[in-house]
């Protein structure tokens, strides 16, 4: 598919007032998108873990407005308040969507948006936010269109969640997302993310994913900003390269099980990350001295218990602890008794994969 295939013809229906509502998860890349090309297009591929405990519920309400609006017209609640300070973003993702969705306009829209996680918890809550509330516009859509195809229900809220922030297209689906195009990936596309379409072995279908809090205070360097340093980065085409080749290896890791190699994978795609943060220009660090203490204790620990715990690490100092189910008791334990000490406030989130997002109710 490409972008103008998703361009609406006229809508045969049309909708008065309604309500829709999502709860859409979070999710943590296996091989990291650090990196991207105009109108959020991935550098590269990446693969991802969709959560199921972190996550967003985002309500819209709409009715029709009885003249065309000459902006897009809308109030945003978080948690219940009005929040002023989200309408910007909100605007800049309703711009880039409008070719895609030509009714916003014609609609007053109240978006009401709330976490399962603490907004100020470090968590990034845009992947769960943004797929939430493209999957809420897309069904309105599909009211206004009721001949959508699932199939092309799947793809459009995908698509137009990535336009708000990247990560979120692998939101939708769960319980493994890959986005962007790879050669060896059959289906596989820069504008939205698909389902792993190959198989996987049974050690990686109920993972647990406990997020350690290192730091709860707000990046010094956004998203954003660190993708645009990847543009004149000196390890940038490198970089890009190992990721293909990582996802290469993961068909084959995925299908027999391997989680020796798994984490092999996982970790130098964590490290890898942080790595051209650090060499790019300008550079900066977003690990913190609890991050490396948590690494060390895990690399410890996997050595003297033969476990096959391993770490991951989104941009930023928190540490996501990954592990199969069979071994959930022991390294559990393991997080109580040596880990959560170089969390902030000692505090963490218990969270495991999940298979994406669900309507909660809809009324027309």
């Amino acid at each position: 598919m490409i972008e103008k295939d998703f361009i609406p013809s006229a809508y045969n229906h049309t909708i008065k007032e309604g309500k829709v509502s999502y709860k859409s998860p979070s999710n943590i890349a296996l091989v990291k998108y650090w990196g991207k090309k105009e109108n959020q297009l991935p550098q590269n591929p990446s693969i991802s873990f969709t959560l199921d405990a972190c996550a967003t519920t985002t309500t819209v309400s709409f009715k029709k407005a009885k003249n065309l609006n000459d902006d897009y017209s809308f109030d945003l609640l978080f948690e219940g308040k009005s929040k002023e300070d989200f309408k910007p973003k909100i605007k800049t993702f309703f711009s880039r969507i409008a070719a895609y969705l030509p009714f916003l306009k014609e609609y007053h829209f109240t978006i009401e948006t709330s976490n399962s996680f603490p907004h100020s918890s470090g968590i990034a809550s845009s992947a769960s936010g943004m797929s939430a509330l493209a999957l809420c516009l897309v069904a309105l859509e599909k009211q206004l269109n009721p001949e959508m195809s699932d199939d092309y229900f799947i793809k459009k809220a995908s698509f137009l969640a990535r336009l708000g922030s990247g990560s979120a297209c692998r939101s939708i689906e769960g319980d493994i997302v890959q986005w962007g195009k790879h050669e060896k990936t059959e289906g596989s596309s820069d504008l939205f993310g698909i389902k792993y379409p190959y198989e996987v072995h049974d050690n990686f279908r109920r993972f647990h994913d406990t997020i350690l809090l290192v730091d709860k205070g707000q990046k010094q360097v956004s998203s954003t900003v660190g993708h645009n340093l990847m543009h004149n980065h000196p390890f940038a085409t490198k970089r890009f390269e190992q990721a293909h080749e990582n996802l290469d290896k993961l068909i084959t890791v995925f299908k027999s099980g391997n989680l020796k190699e798994f984490i092999a994978i996982v970790e130098s795609e964590a490290l890898t990350l942080h790595a051209m943060m650090m060499t790019s220009m300008p550079y900066f660090i977003l690990m913190k001295p609890n991050t490396l203490e948590i690494i060390n204790k895990i690399w410890e620990f996997r050595e003297k218990s033969g476990t096959n715990v391993c770490f991951t690490l989104d941009a930023g100092a928190n540490v996501h602890v990954l592990y199969p189910e069979n071994e959930k008791d022991t390294v559990f334990q393991f997080i109580q008794e040596e880990l959560i000490a170089y969390c902030e406030n000692q505090q963490y989130i218990c969270d495991r994969i999940g298979f994406g997002a669900k309507q909660l109710k809809m009324n027309a």
